[in-house]
């Protein structure tokens, strides 16, 4: 893996909507914070929400904070490992997922290929990001933005099982 010279603060959403999607998102936060070059600063509450352009049962999402030394791509790859060693499969677009894991932010980077766009281009348009973005990075969520997504169907999961 690539990794860049100072650290980077990154964004990263999670999402899982098929087989026990809480216990899989506890567990990617954790594998984050075990990528090369890698710390996590702060995670979100877990939150569900109704798909959004995708199929199948309510997801299960929270966000993360990372320091990384990791180039964008070089992190991406990373992400794509995790969603592939959770079993992960894309059978059609916007198919449920075991694991979906987005890069949101790299620092103040712009990249616009055909791998990766940063900002993540729909971010905006999703309370399933907005919301916990916010709780871990209100300066990068508006109260506008919120305002734009508050009738999208979400709600902050209690920390235990129930």
């Amino acid at each position: 893996m690539t990794a860049a010279r100072e650290p980077v603060t990154a964004y990263v959403a999670l999402g899982a909507n098929l087989g026990d999607a809480r216990a899989t998102v506890r567990q990617a936060l954790r594998d984050l914070a075990w990528l090369p070059d890698t710390r996590l600063l702060a995670q979100s509450s877990l939150w569900r929400s109704a798909p959004v352009d995708a199929a199948g049962p309510d997801f299960v999402n929270a966000v993360a904070a990372l320091s990384t030394r990791l180039t964008a791509p070089a992190l991406l790859a990373a992400l794509r490992q995790l969603e592939d060693a959770a079993g992960r499969r894309r059978p059609y677009p916007h198919a449920p997922r075991t694991l979906d894991l987005d890069l949101l932010r790299y620092g103040d980077g712009r990249i616009d290929s055909p791998r990766l766009t940063l900002p993540h281009p729909r971010m905006a348009a999703r309370a399933f990001v907005l919301r916990p973005l916010a709780e871990i990075a209100p300066h990068l969520v508006s109260a506008d933005a919120l305002l734009a997504v508050a009738e999208q169907a979400i709600r902050r999961l209690p920390l235990d099982d129930s």
